[in-house]
C-alpha cells in the first residue's frame, strides 16, 4: 500500500496491489481523472488523457477532472458550486500544495472508516485555492491496504471576511473514459426495500436520489457499476457508498464523448451552507470499491471494511445475541405479567435477550399519543421500566428496550409544552404522518432535552439493547433557530444533531447494543452502521420476501448488520404461510431474532425453535462474521424465482454453512449442480445435513460424506435428484449443508 506522487508528471498513484487510483495535476492547475481500476505497476506515470476538441475552445466536457466546477466550461453536472457575496458562482480552484501520511483522520461531526493502526492505510490530502475568493478546497483520499477501498471526502475552508455560500458539495466525483457499464441501484418502497434494478447506461443524467429528511426506503446510498458481462463471481465492478443519513444524490452522467461521470453526496436540491468567515464545512464521507472479481468480490470487499472498519466498540466483534421482540406477538396490547411470560418462555426457547417494543410510555395504548413522553406507562408497567427490566434479567435473559426519540405526538406533554420544537413552516400546516410530528433534531437544545431523559433511564435500569426507531420522512423542513439564509442548511443540521445523540450515548453507554430502525429499512445505511452496528432491514418478517430484501441488501453491508426476524404465520404483512424451518434458515443468515408470542406456538414449533437456535449459537461466528456468497440469487439467476442459495465461510475457513431455498416447485424438476465457492481446493471437507431443519433423503445420498474442496467448487453438490414423477418437497423447501474441514 503506497501513495505515490511523482514530481515531473505532477501525477499521483494510490495503490495497494490490487487497485490503483491516478490522478495528476493539469496545466491549468484543476485536478484530472487519469485511472481508476486493477492495480498497474508505479514505475512509470500514465500519460494523461489526450485533449482532443470539442465544438470550441471553451467546451471542456471532452476533459476527465477529479473535481469539476461550475461555471467555467464543463456542461456537465459539478461536484461543487459556490455563491460569493457579488452573487457569482464560477470558482477555479488551483493546485497548491499536498500532503501525504499514514492512517486517517476522522470527519468531523460526521460518520467515517478508521484505522487501528496508522500502517493499515494511507492518506493523500489535496488542497486547493481559488485565487479571487480565497477559499480553499481540500480533497481527501485514504486507500487501504487490506480493502479494495479508497475513503473520500472534501473540506471547503473559508479564510477570508466575506461569507459565502456552498450550494452543492459532493463527497466523490469520478469520470470514466467509457459508457460501458451498468448500473446497480437499491430501491423499494415499505416493506419491499433493497429492490435491486439493474439497467444498461445511457446518455444523459440517471441516478437516485432522497428529498425525505433520510436516505429513505424507496432509495439506499449506493450504487454500483458492472460490466455487461460481470457475474456474480467474475468481471469488473466499482461500487459507490454514501456515509450519510440525510437526502442524498447517487449520480450517473453519460456525455456526448462517452464519457461517464459518477457522483455521490448530500441532495443539492435541499442544501446549502452559509460558510463564514474562518468556517469550515466537511462533506460526508463516501466509499469507492474496485473488483474483478465479480459482485461477490465487491460485496466482500464493502462487508470487510464495514464489519471491521466503520462499526465499532463493544459489539462490533462480539457475537449478537439472540432476541425475542413481542412487536408482533402483542403490539400495543400487554402487561407487565404479559411481558414476563413471554420473556420466561422465551428463555426456555435458548433467547438471550427479551426486547420491550413500543408501547411502554407516557400513555401510549396505540400510536396516536405520547410520543416525546419518555416515562413508564403505570397501568402497565407499575414498577416502572427499570422494575420490569430487574425481573426479566433476573430470569436469566438480558432486557431491550425501543425508542423513538426524534418524534413526538401533538397529545403529549412534550408538545405542550415546546410546540416550537416539532419542525413546520410558520403560517403553514403541519402535516401528520402517522400521528405525529419530528423533532428539530438540530437544534442543541432539543439533543441535550432527549440525552438527559434517555440517559435518566438507562442509567436506572439494567438495559443491554436499544431498537431505535424513526417512523416518517420531514416534511415543512424549516428551522426556528436558523435564520432566512441559513434555512437551506436544515435537513443536514437535522443529521448532524441525530449522530450527536447517538455519539453521546453509545459514549456513555459504551455496553450498549444499538440497533438502528426506520419504519424497517427506512434509514438502513452505512451512517447508521458507526453508531449501532446493526440495524432493522424491513418491517417485512416473510420468510420469501426476506430472501429477496437480504439478498440485495448483502450487495453492500455485511452479514452481522442485517437483523433478521422469525415470525408467526400467516404472515402480518403478506398472510403467506411458510415452513418454521424455511423462515429460521433464511434468519441464520443475519442476526437471528423471533418477533412472535412463543406462548401461542405448539409444543412441537417450540422444540423446532430451540433446535433453531441451538444450532445457531453453535454456528454464529460463522453465520455473522464469516465470508458471504450469493450463489444462487433470486433476482441475477437463470433460476431466479425458483431457487436461491447462499453460503457463508466461516472467519478461520473451517467450517462453511450452504443455505439452499426452494422457492417454488414445479414438476419434473431438473437435477440442480450448485457450485460452491470459498474453500480450499486442496482440502477435504465432511459435508453433512442438518437434518432437524428438514432435508431430502436423496440430497443427504448424493452429498453427504468426506468431499474434496475442489470438488465442490467444480463438480459442486447435485440437487433436486428425487424420481421426477414424486415432488417431495414441494414450495417452500430448504435445507442446510454443513462442511467441516477435515
Amino acid at each position: 500500500m503506497s501513495i505515490i506522487y511523482d514530481e515531473q508528471s505532477k501525477q499521483f498513484h494510490l495503490t495497494n496491489g490490487s487497485l490503483s487510483y491516478i490522478i495528476r495535476i493539469l496545466e491549468n492547475g484543476s485536478i484530472g481523472q487519469v485511472y481508476c481500476g486493477k492495480a498497474l505497476r508505479i514505475e512509470n506515470p500514465l500519460p494523461a488523457p489526450i485533449p482532443f476538441k470539442g465544438f470550441s475552445n471553451n467546451d471542456k466536457s471532452f476533459a476527465r477532472f477529479e473535481y469539476p466546477v461550475y461555471g467555467s466550461g464543463d456542461f456537465r453536472q459539478p461536484a461543487f458550486k459556490l455563491r460569493f457575496a457579488d452573487g457569482s458562482v464560477v470558482a477555479e480552484p488551483e493546485y497548491q500544495e499536498h500532503r501525504i501520511y499514514a492512517g486517517k483522520k476522522e470527519v468531523p461531526g460526521l460518520p467515517s472508516t478508521y484505522t487501528e493502526k496508522p500502517s493499515e492505510a494511507e492518506t493523500l490530502e489535496l488542497e486547493l485555492l481559488d485565487n479571487v475568493s480565497g477559499v480553499k478546497i481540500v480533497l481527501y483520499y485514504t486507500i487501504f491496504g487490506e480493502y479494495n477501498c479508497i475513503a473520500r471526502h472534501t473540506a471547503f475552508v473559508n479564510p477570508g471576511d466575506q461569507t459565502v455560500f456552498i450550494e452543492n458539495g459532493m463527497s466523490l466525483s469520478l469520470d470514466l473514459p467509457d459508457p460501458h457499464w451498468n448500473m446497480i441501484t437499491l430501491t423499494g418502497a415499505w416493506a419491499r426495500e433493497f429492490e435491486v434494478s439493474d439497467a444498461p447506461l445511457r446518455p444523459g443524467f440517471q441516478g437516485i436520489q432522497s428529498m425525505r429528511g433520510i436516505s429513505g426506503a424507496q432509495t439506499n446510498p449506493a450504487l454500483i457499476l458492472r460490466r455487461p458481462a460481470t457475474t456474480e463471481h467474475h468481471g469488473e465492478a466499482l461500487g459507490f457508498s454514501l456515509l450519510y443519513s440525510g437526502n442524498f444524490t447517487a449520480a450517473v452522467e453519460v456525455d456526448q464523448w462517452d464519457i461517464t461521470r459518477v457522483m455521490i453526496g448530500i441532495n443539492s436540491d435541499t442544501f446549502s451552507w452559509e460558510l463564514k468567515s474562518t468556517g469550515v464545512f466537511h462533506t460526508p464521507e463516501a466509499v469507492l470499491v474496485f473488483s474483478d472479481e465479480g459482485l461477490n468480490g465487491l460485496s466482500q470487499q464493502f462487508h470487510g471494511l464495514y464489519r471491521s472498519r466503520l462499526a465499532r466498540g463493544k459489539w462490533r466483534d462480539a457475537e449478537r445475541p439472540v432476541l425475542l421482540n413481542n412487536w408482533e406477538g402483542t403490539y400495543f396490547d400487554f402487561t407487565e405479567a404479559k411481558i414476563l411470560e413471554m420473556a420466561a418462555l422465551s428463555r426456555e426457547l435458548g433467547v438471550e435477550l427479551f426486547v420491550l417494543d413500543d408501547g411502554w410510555f407516557g400513555k401510549r395504548d396505540d400510536d396516536h399519543s405520547s410520543l416525546g413522553d419518555w416515562f413508564p406507562h403505570k397501568t402497565k408497567l407499575p414498577e416502572g421500566v427499570t422494575g420490569l427490566a430487574k425481573k426479566v434479567t433476573a430470569l436469566g435473559i438480558m432486557f431491550g428496550l425501543w425508542i423513538e426519540p426524534e418524534m413526538v405526538n401533538p397529545d403529549s406533554d412534550l408538545f405542550r409544552a415546546h410546540p416550537d420544537w416539532a419542525v413546520h413552516t410558520p403560517e403553514r400546516v403541519r402535516t401528520e404522518q402517522r400521528y405525529q410530528y419530528v423533532l428539530d433534531m438540530g437544534r442543541p437544545e432539543v439533543i441535550d432535552y432527549l440525552f438527559k431523559v434517555l440517559s435518566d433511564i438507562l442509567k436506572d435500569a439494567p438495559i443491554s439493547y436499544i431498537k431505535w426507531d424513526m417512523n416518517r420522512s420531514i416534511t415543512e423542513p424549516y428551522s426556528l433557530s436558523l435564520s432566512a439564509e441559513q434555512q437551506g442548511e436544515f435537513f443536514h443540521r437535522y443529521v448532524l444533531g441525530v449522530y450527536d445523540l447517538y455519539a453521546r450515548l453509545t459514549a456513555a453507554f459504551p455496553d450498549l447494543l444499538f440497533e438502528s430502525c426506520a419504519s424497517g429499512g427506512a434509514r438502513f445505511d452505512p451512517g447508521m452502521l458507526h453508531y449501532a452496528p446493526q440495524g432493522w432491514l424491513s418491517d417485512d418478517t416473510d420468510g420469501l420476501e426476506r430472501i429477496h430484501i437480504q439478498d440485495g441488501a448483502s450487495l453492500v453491508y455485511p452479514i452481522s448488520s442485517i437483523s433478521a426476524h422469525v415470525s408467526a404465520v400467516p404472515n402480518h404483512q403478506t398472510a403467506r404461510i411458510t415452513p418454521l424451518s424455511f423462515r429460521g434458515m433464511v434468519a441464520f443468515f443475519g442476526v437471528l431474532g423471533y418477533e412472535l408470542d412463543p406462548a401461542k406456538l405448539k409444543p412441537e414449533e417450540q422444540e423446532a425453535v430451540k433446535k433453531q437456535i441451538a444450532f445457531y449459537k453453535a454456528h454464529r461466528q460463522t453465520f455473522q462474521f464469516g465470508s458471504f456468497y450469493r450463489l444462487v440469487s433470486p433476482l441475477r439467476h437463470s433460476l431466479s424465482g425458483r431457487f436461491a442459495a447462499w453460503m457463508t465461510v466461516s472467519p478461520d475457513g473451517s467450517e462453511a454453512i450452504v443455505g439452499v431455498f426452494k422457492i417454488l416447485s414445479n414438476p419434473n424438476q431438473r437435477p440442480l449442480t450448485l457450485k460452491l465457492t470459498g474453500l480450499e481446493s486442496a482440502a477435504d471437507y465432511q459435508v453433512t445435513i442438518w437434518e432437524t431443519g428438514g432435508f431430502a433423503e436423496a440430497d443427504r445420498h448424493y452429498n453427504c460424506g468426506t468431499r474434496g474442496g475442489d470438488e465442490l467448487m467444480n463438480a459442486g453438490l447435485m440437487l433436486e435428484c428425487t424420481d421426477h414423477h414424486s415432488p417431495r418437497k414441494g414450495d417452500f423447501f430448504s435445507e442446510l449443508f454443513l462442511l467441516k474441514r477435515k
